[in-house]
C-alpha cells in the first residue's frame, strides 16, 4: 500500500482557521477554558474566527457553512462527539472534497479517545504547538447505515462504534455526563452497572460479504481507531489509514472473566482473552434478533441492521509529530 507523504508540514502559514467551540463539552470546559485557548492561539499567531455551538448537530451545520464561506481549516474545541459532527459536515457539504479541508482538535471533552490515536496532548499549549507545526495525516472514515425510527439513516464515523453492550454503556455514560459527572471511573461504573442487566443477543456478522459469526454476542466494537471509552483499547490492531475496518467481538462471559481481565481492555492485550474475536475488512454488516443498539464516536444513534463501509484516506487531520515518527517506523 502506498505510503503517505509525511516528511514535512502540509499546512501553509498565514491561513485563517474557523474555530467551532462546544461550550458544554467536558462538563462546561469548552466554555470555561476557551478564553485561555483563544489567548494561546493569538500568542502563537494563529488567525481564527470562533463560533459556539448552540444545540445538537450545530457543529455539523457550522462546518457546512464554514466550507461554503471558503474556510479550509477548522479547529474543533470539544470532544469526540463534536469532532463526529464536524466530520459529518464535511461529507454533507458539496463545495470541495473532504480532503481539501484540514481539521485540528483541541480536546476539552471527557473521553478524548480520538486524540489518543495521534498523540495529540490534552495540554492546550502543546496541542496548539502541534497545530502550528502543521503535520497532517489522511485518515480513513467509515460510512455507517443503520435504522432509526423505522427509516434507514447514514452517518460517518471518525473513530470507533459500539454495538450491543458498548452502546448501552455509552448511553448510561452520556446520561451521567448531562448531570455534570465525567471521567474514566464513571465509564467503568457504567460498565459494571450495565453488565448485570444486559443480555447477549443473537447476531449475524458478515465481513466483506462472508458470514463470519452466527451466535450469541455480548458486545461489538468497530473502528478505524484504537481507543474508546476513555482510554480502552478495544481495537489495538487498528491502523487509521490501511483501508480496513477492525472489528472486535466479545462472546458472552461471566462477571469474573471481566474482573480478572479488565486491565487487558486498556493495555492493548484484549485479544489474549479467550472470549474475544477479531477480524478486519472493508465492509461489515451486522444483523441481530432482537434489534441491538448502536453508538458511533460516542453518539447514541439507532439499531440493527447496520452496515459499515470504509472510505480510504478521506479526512485530513492535524497530528502530533511523534505520531508520524512512530508511523514511519
Amino acid at each position: 500500500m502506498k505510503q503517505q507523504t509525511l516528511d514535512r508540514p502540509t499546512v501553509e502559514s498565514g491561513v485563517k482557521w474557523f474555530v467551532i467551540v462546544n461550550p458544554i463539552a467536558g462538563s462546561g470546559k469548552g466554555l470555561d477554558d476557551y478564553p485561555l485557548i483563544s489567548k494561546l492561539l493569538r500568542d502563537n499567531g494563529i488567525a481564527c474566527e470562533a463560533v459556539f455551538t448552540e444545540h445538537k448537530c450545530h457543529a455539523t451545520e457550522l462546518t457546512v457553512s464554514a466550507v461554503e464561506m471558503g474556510y479550509r481549516h477548522i479547529i474543533v474545541v470539544g470532544g469526540d462527539g463534536t469532532l463526529h459532527e464536524v466530520v459529518n459536515g464535511l461529507f454533507i457539504q458539496k463545495s470541495v472534497a473532504p480532503t481539501d479541508v484540514t481539521i485540528a482538535v483541541i480536546a476539552v471533552g471527557t473521553g478524548n479517545d480520538w486524540i489518543r490515536m495521534y498523540g495529540i496532548p490534552t495540554h492546550y499549549s502543546e496541542a496548539i504547538r502541534a497545530l502550528k507545526e502543521g503535520y497532517t495525516f489522511l485518515q480513513d472514515v467509515a460510512e455507517v447505515d443503520y435504522e432509526e425510527s423505522l427509516y434507514r439513516q447514514t452517518r460517518h464515523m471518525a473513530n470507533v462504534a459500539g454495538v450491543g453492550f458498548d452502546a448501552v454503556v455509552n448511553r448510561g455514560y452520556q446520561h451521567l455526563k448531562t448531570k455534570g459527572r465525567s471521567g474514566a471511573s464513571i465509564y467503568l461504573w457504567c460498565m459494571i452497572r450495565s453488565f448485570f442487566k444486559y443480555k447477549s443477543t443473537g447476531v449475524k456478522i458478515w465481513v466483506d460479504d462472508r458470514l463470519i459469526y452466527n451466535n450469541l454476542l455480548f458486545s461489538i466494537a468497530i473502528g478505524v481507531g484504537k481507543y474508546n471509552g476513555g482510554g480502552m483499547q478495544q481495537l489495538p490492531a487498528a491502523v487509521a489509514d490501511d483501508g480496513l475496518l477492525d472489528i472486535t467481538m466479545i462472546k458472552p462471559m461471566h462477571w469474573w472473566h471481566v474482573l480478572f481481565r479488565i486491565r487487558r481492555l486498556f493495555n492493548g492485550d484484549i485479544y489474549s482473552i479467550g472470549h474475544v474475536l477479531h477480524a478486519q475488512g472493508r465492509k461489515i454488516r451486522i444483523e441481530s434478533s432482537p434489534e441491538t443498539p448502536l453508538e458511533v464516536d460516542g453518539e447514541w444513534l439507532g439499531v440493527t441492521p447496520i452496515e459499515f463501509r470504509v472510505l480510504h484516506r478521506e479526512v485530513r487531520v492535524i497530528v502530533n509529530r511523534s505520531f508520524l515518527e512512530r508511523y514511519k517506523h
